[in-house]
């Protein structure tokens, strides 16, 4: 058996600007009116461990439900393209639903090449050593970088059909105009006949949406809070964390999720690092997230609209959750 070392390569694709881009986006963000900061700087170390422990939260169904739809009809799902298949994952994290499908494509060949991107190069790296010991037949060719750069580095053997996946509903973390955006950059890296996998999770009720996001246990809280202790240690910030709360409320009008970060006195944040003081008053908030929520229309037309080609798709057995598969045209 080929060793684990000779079967995994992972490419930096950082750029002389990232450095920056942190600092940059948080300026930006908290000089704005109403404050924000980007969701994809969530996922720091300890980040990227409370949003794995967020997805066995009982509240949190949608890593379930996807999990379920995978445990059911993974062979239905790959069997969607012929083989040879290469499977691309955008914001693999740990790969864990993902080897449902590794598992009923390596039933169909002997061999599969896996590329995950993903923002965090110690998740990718953790992932991709436990899945190699587990399949021998894997190999592993991983991209630390955000989707936008490492969509642009597929690569594919001749014959072979590439099988995105694009799951978690992490396209609810994008404005109807910034998902339409992505998955045409998404489309623009494959070829017709290619497919796409996403995972999109369901229009319903306010009463099911807001724990998902607001566990009693306050794991979310801690997520969301945490991106305020990456500024302090990144930034030289001093945000005093027990003076901000979480809050999650689902918008219905937008048919969205919202997450914020609120102020729970008037009170000024010197961030060294930026030479800025920002001051909040009582009661104001930084918007950290949006899940947008989607019904089997809206996930068509999306489809239509950047070049794919909506097939029957699959609904987990409470129909919260569902798992798209689209072909490139």
């Amino acid at each position: 058996m080929v060793a684990v070392s000779q079967r995994l390569v992972i490419h930096q694709m950082a750029s002389p600007q990232d450095d920056g881009s942190f600092a940059e986006d948080v300026r930006a963000g908290l000089t704005a009116a109403p404050k924000t900061l980007k969701p994809k700087y969530f996922y720091d170390a300890l980040g990227s461990l409370l949003f794995e422990a967020i997805c066995h939260l009982p509240e949190y169904y949608l890593t379930r439900a996807e999990t379920e739809i995978f445990e059911q009809r993974a062979a239905e799902i790959v069997a969607q393209l012929p083989s040879p298949i290469t499977v691309v994952e955008l914001g693999s994290g740990s790969s864990v639903k993902t080897r449902l499908l590794i598992e009923a494509i390596l039933a169909r060949q002997s061999e599969l090449c896996y590329q995950p991107i993903d923002i965090s190069e110690t998740i990718l790296e953790q992932s991709a050593k436990q899945l190699l010991e587990d399949y021998p037949g894997l190999r592993i060719t991983a991209h630390a970088a955000d989707y936008t750069r490492g969509v642009g580095s597929i690569a594919r053997e001749d014959g072979e059909k590439i099988l995105a996946l694009f799951l978690g509903s992490n396209i609810g973390n994008y404005t109807p105009d910034e998902a339409r955006e992505l998955l045409r950059q998404i489309r623009g890296a494959l070829r017709p006949g290619d497919g796409l996998l996403l995972g999109a999770d369901l229009k319903k009720s306010r009463g099911a949406l807001e724990p998902a996001y607001d566990d009693a246990l306050g794991v979310t809280a801690a997520f969301n809070l945490n991106l305020l202790s990456r500024i302090n240690r990144e930034l030289d910030a001093d945000f005093d964390i027990r003076r901000f709360k979480h809050r999650a409320v689902f918008n219905d009008e937008r048919s969205r999720v919202e997450m914020h970060l609120v102020s729970l006195t008037r009170q000024q944040v010197n961030i060294r690092g930026l030479e800025i003081v920002v001051e909040f008053q009582e009661g104001e908030t930084i918007h950290t997230e949006n899940s947008y929520k989607y019904d089997l229309e809206m996930l068509a037309a999306l489809a239509e609209r950047t070049g794919f080609k909506p097939a029957p798709g699959w609904l987990d057995s409470n129909a919260r959750f569902s798992c798209n598969f689209w072909l490139a045209i």
